[in-house]
């Protein structure tokens, strides 16, 4: 009985027990609910707070991200449904990521003390910029931050270090400076720390050391100097350590060995020296060694042999030197091995692909022996290989194999015999074949042109005889053609009309013999064409006159006969002719007379006779490339004045003799003006009064008639005629009385204060076009001294001026890039023929979009020489700052003086600005002031890819087009040196826009400004 009431009482207590245990849960899931709820409101008032500072055309991207306080909370309306946005059970935030939403703004107004639960957050590929703020160390439980492929700018915050628990930092491609903190070092837990493309300087912080968690270490494409601390051999963890394109120095530190795990090793492109160390070999893990464009000395460990795994060994460009170990016949796993750009010597391990996988072999400019490895030839895999300017040997038929995937094989420069190999025409794939200045013999294999995609072939200097087979014509894809100095005879095939790309042409030093073939003047995209040292017999044919893209022709040491084609001076474009060594005749045709971009031209050894045209390339030519023609004449050199007129010439002497009576009537009232206002401004009588007999030289019509039919076509320049407007004066268009147009510069009326400016631009810029002709420059075709008008008169150019151009999306988009590069070309053109053919020389100074004017057919044509300077060999050339703002030479801030380099700088401006669609801007602000090769390589490759660079309101250039986009985007980098002296001439940037063409391996898109510059793995 006691019993059961014991067990009733007892089960009664457990229920109380059990309800009050129930009752305390529930309170504490409220209490708990409640905590979430509020801590949800704080997060998604501080995530709006944040959003609500973004730029205006980000604002609506975070459509999901609303919330108004006010209500009640519901799990519906915390921030764990945003987009981006993730949370614990609880619900509080523990990531954000926002990666690639194009968002604009800062981090300022983050707060970061509402989420102490964040874990992960990943912000990369945005626009957000400013500092990273201290503040960041509040998010004790962080252990992923991504703010990669930004603009963040400033220091990297040593409050960093506060983190314990990141394992990621990745703080790549921003615009990061100053140096790293060491403090980085006390992050103990981290895995993955990426600080390249940035802008970072300093030593490597020896902290590091104490990372020993870490496997991957990015610090590349920056501006980091000094040693590498040899307290990296502690992170024993390590797998990838890529330190490559920095300013470090001092030798490889033998503590490396100790990376057992280390997979990637890229040092490459810094200022290594000393000897590639033994422990290297250590590294028995290791697939990928970079080491290349140091100044590394000494042999190659054979130690190297051990590195069984390797798949890539990169050595290029150091001073090495010493026999390649024949240990590295062990590494059977290499994909890639580059040694080119070396002091090696002796022979080629011969089993070096004998593991078959080889793809990319590179050994150039070395002095290797020998003949090539005997794996080579069942080395099926091989894509690219460059064995030119060694001393190998062998025989080239026997010592090579057929390569299905090989798209570039280079074997210039040796010694290699026998006659050109069957097997190149069954590699589909190539597109780049030179095997030219070796001893080779026979004819050219008409199987080689089933290699269909060649774009470059060169089989120069070889001892190669017979015909050019018909076949050729299959090779549509070609650009590049190099036959010269061989012993080819017989016809050029008409079957080279099919080669209807082709830039670069030369058949010199063969036999060819009967005609130059009519058909070359089909090959319109022609730059260069050399036909010289043969047997052509024939006259010139007329229709190279089609070749108005040419810039060299060569056709001396022939047996040419006949007159000179008037159809030749069709090419505008050319700058050298050499017509030497012929036996030419007759009267160099006056058109000649229009050819203003010709600078060099030989004429010597041929029976010409008559006048030279008048034209700078005449007139500055050396005396033996005028030389041996009996009866030339004119005012040029020793020759004899031309003495013969006809009296058809008689009655032009007679009209130009009236017209210059008229003239000088004319020019006498005009004196009288300016006498009579000398009175009134005498400060600048002295200068007016030095111009007088250049002002009379250049009157060379009725400048009367001019003026009254200008003020009638302008109805006395009413400004409805007006198309543009400078700091002196106005540009009209007037349709004369004849029905020709012509822009019309009307300088403003002087004033006291404005007069001796105005009037020294107006004289200036006489002076100037008077001094130039050239088909790039702006023509000049008279002007007019008025007390109420002083003007220029120009030629009339359909489009405007290229900013305009640029301004306008619907314009820009029809605006490619072939017309670009030509655009480019142009005024590389004008420039060289400025600073180099004008004795003395003239630097324009004022080199602007603005001041470049197109045509109907887009041809550049250089204008406004106002502030140009005609430099005086026997001063300082001391000035003052002139020219547009934003394309002015960083050194006129501070030296005041005046060379060409300041045209140049200013030509690299707007060849940027042509290949992006925009002023540059910041993004060449950026530029280091040190040499292109050092930390101006680093800071560019911060940027972007060459593919984000382009302009986008354009369809990216094809392949054949991007590597001349990349060789204007690389010479516009060179131009924009801050040292003067480290630029180029224009001279040599005229001629390298006409014969050179970076060739891609990978897309744009993969290819950073800083590889550009340095060239490794892209370009040849």
């Amino acid at each position: 009985m006691r019993s059961s009431t014991y067990d009733k009482v007892c089960s009664l207590a457990y229920c109380f027990i059990f309800l009050y245990v129930q009752l305390v849960s529930a309170a504490d899931l409220v209490s708990a609910s409640a905590s979430a709820s509020a801590s949800a409101s704080v997060e998604a008032e501080a995530l709006l707070k944040w959003k609500a500072s973004f730029r205006d055309q980000t604002q609506n991207i975070l459509t999901s991200w609303t919330y108004l306080p006010n209500t009640h909370v519901t799990n519906s309306s915390i921030p764990c449904n945003w987009t981006g946005i993730s949370c614990d059970k609880p619900g509080r935030v523990t990531g954000i990521k926002l990666s690639n939403f194009l968002l604009q703004g800062t981090l300022h107004a983050f707060s970061f003390l509402a989420f102490p639960n964040l874990a992960y957050v990943n912000l990369s590929m945005n626009k957000l910029f400013d500092t990273i703020p201290p503040e960041i160390s509040y998010l004790s439980k962080l252990i992923s931050l991504d703010l990669s492929l930004n603009q963040f700018s400033g220091r990297i915050p040593p409050e960093i270090g506060f983190l314990k628990n990141l394992k990621v930092l990745l703080l790549f491609r921003n615009n990061l400076s100053g140096s790293i903190p060491k403090e980085i070092g006390s992050l103990k837990s981290i895995v993955d720390l990426e600080l390249s493309n940035n802008q970072l300087d300093g030593s490597i912080p020896s902290s590091f050391g104490d990372l020993s968690s870490l496997k991957t270490l990015n610090l590349s494409y920056n501006n980091l100097s000094g040693s590498i601390a040899k307290e990296i051999g502690k992170l024993k963890s390590i797998v990838c350590l890529t330190l490559r394109n920095n300013q470090l120095n001092g030798s490889i530190p033998t503590s490396l060995g100790d990376l057992r795990k280390l997979k990637i090793l890229y040092l490459r492109q810094n200022q290594l020296s000393g000897t590639i160390p033994e422990e290297i070999g250590n590294l028995k893990s290791l697939v990928y060694l970079g080491l290349s464009v140091n100044q590394l000395n000494g042999s190659v460990p054979t130690s190297l042999g051990n590195l069984l795994k390797l798949k890539t060994l990169n050595l290029r460009q150091n001073q090495l030197s010493g026999f390649i170990p024949q240990q590295m016949e062990n590494l059977t796993k290499l994909i890639e091995l580059h040694l080119d750009t070396n002091q090696f010597s002796g022979y080629l391990p011969q089993n070096v692909c004998q593991g078959g996988s080889l793809t990319n072999f590179s050994i150039n400019k070395n002095h290797f022996i020998g003949p090539v490895p005997k794996s080579l030839k069942n080395c099926t895999s091989l894509i690219r290989v460059r064995l030119e300017e060694n001393q190998l040997t062998g025989n080239i038929s026997e010592d090579f194999g057929v390569y299905p995937n090989l798209t570039f094989l280079r074997l210039n420069d040796n010694n290699f015999y026998g006659e050109i190999s069957h097997n190149w025409g069954q590699c589909p794939n190539l597109k780049d074949l030179g095997m030219a200045g070796n001893n080779l013999t026979g004819s050219i294999p008409p199987q080689i042109c089933n290699a269909t995609k060649l774009q470059e072939l060169n089989l120069s200097s070889n001892r190669l005889v017979g015909m050019i087979p018909k076949e050729f014509a299959r090779l549509t894809s070609l650009l590049e053609l190099r036959l010269n100095d061989n012993q080819l005879s017989g016809p050029i095939p008409s079957e080279f009309g099919s080669l209807v790309d082709l830039d670069y042409l030369d058949l010199s030093a063969n036999k060819f013999n009967d005609s130059i073939p009519k058909i070359l003047g089909d090959l319109l995209h022609l730059h260069y064409l050399n036909v010289s040292n043969n047997e052509f017999i024939q006259e010139i044919p007329l229709e190279l006159g089609n070749l108005v893209h040419l810039s060299t022709l060569d056709v001396s040491y022939n047996s040419l006969k006949g007159n000179i084609p008037s159809q030749m001076s069709n090419m505008q474009s050319l700058e050298n002719l050499n017509l030497s060594h012929n036996n030419l005749s007759g009267l160099i045709p006056i058109t000649f007379e229009d050819m203003h971009g010709l600078w060099c031209v030989d004429i010597s050894n041929n029976d010409f006779e008559g006048p030279l045209p008048n034209i700078t390339a005449f007139q500055h030519a050396l005396p033996q490339a005028l030389l041996g023609n009996k009866r030339l004449c004119g005012p040029i050199g020793s020759f004899p004045p031309c003495k013969s007129i006809s009296k058809k010439d008689h009655r032009l002497v007679t009209s130009i003799i009236i017209s210059l009576v008229a003239t000088l009537l004319l020019l006498s009232v005009t004196i009288a003006c300016v006498v009579e206002r000398k009175k009134k401004y005498k400060h600048v009588e002295k200068e007016i009064k030095d111009e007088e007999h250049f002002v009379s030289v250049m009157i060379n019509c009725d400048a009367k008639v001019m003026y009254e039919d200008i003020a009638r076509a302008t109805e006395d320049f009413n400004s409805a005629y007006c198309i543009g407007k400078g700091g002196h004066g106005n540009v009209y268009k007037a349709t004369l009385s004849s029905g020709n147009i012509v822009a019309v510069k009307k300088f403003h009326v002087f004033s006291n204060i404005g007069e001796k400016n105005c009037q020294k631009e107006f004289l200036n810029e006489i002076r100037a076009l008077t001094e130039i002709r050239h088909r790039n420059i702006v023509k000049l075709y008279g002007f007019c001294s008025h007390p109420r008008h002083s003007f220029l008169v120009y030629e009339y150019l359909e489009r405007g001026s290229l900013d305009i151009v640029l301004s306008k999306d619907e314009e820009a988009k029809e605006f490619g890039w072939s017309k670009r590069i030509n655009i480019v070309k142009g005024v590389a053109h004008a420039l060289s023929y400025m600073h180099h053919d004008c004795l003395p020389p003239i630097v324009h100074r004022d080199i602007s979009s603005k001041n470049i004017l197109l045509d109907s057919e887009d041809k550049a044509c250089v204008s406004d020489f106002g502030t140009a300077k005609i430099l005086n060999p026997d001063s300082a050339n001391w000035t003052a700052v002139a020219g547009t703002y934003g394309y002015v030479a960083p050194e006129l801030a501070y030296t005041m003086v005046v060379n060409e380099k300041c045209d140049v700088y200013s030509f690299g401006v707007v060849t940027l600005e042509l290949v992006m669609g925009r002023h540059p801007g910041d993004f060449f602000s950026s530029l280091s002031s040190g040499s292109s090769s050092s930390s101006s390589t680093a800071l560019l490759g911060h940027q972007m890819p060459i593919g984000d660079v382009l302009d986008q309101r354009i369809s990216p250039p094809t392949h054949q087009v991007a590597g001349e986009i990349l060789s204007l985007v690389k010479m516009a980098f060179s131009c924009l040196n801050a040292n003067p002296q480290s630029r180029p001439k224009m001279e040599q940037v005229s001629q390298q826009l006409e014969t050179q063409r970076l060739h891609l391996s990978k897309s744009l898109d993969l290819i950073t400004c800083g590889e550009l510059l340095s060239l490794n793995g892209l370009a040849t």
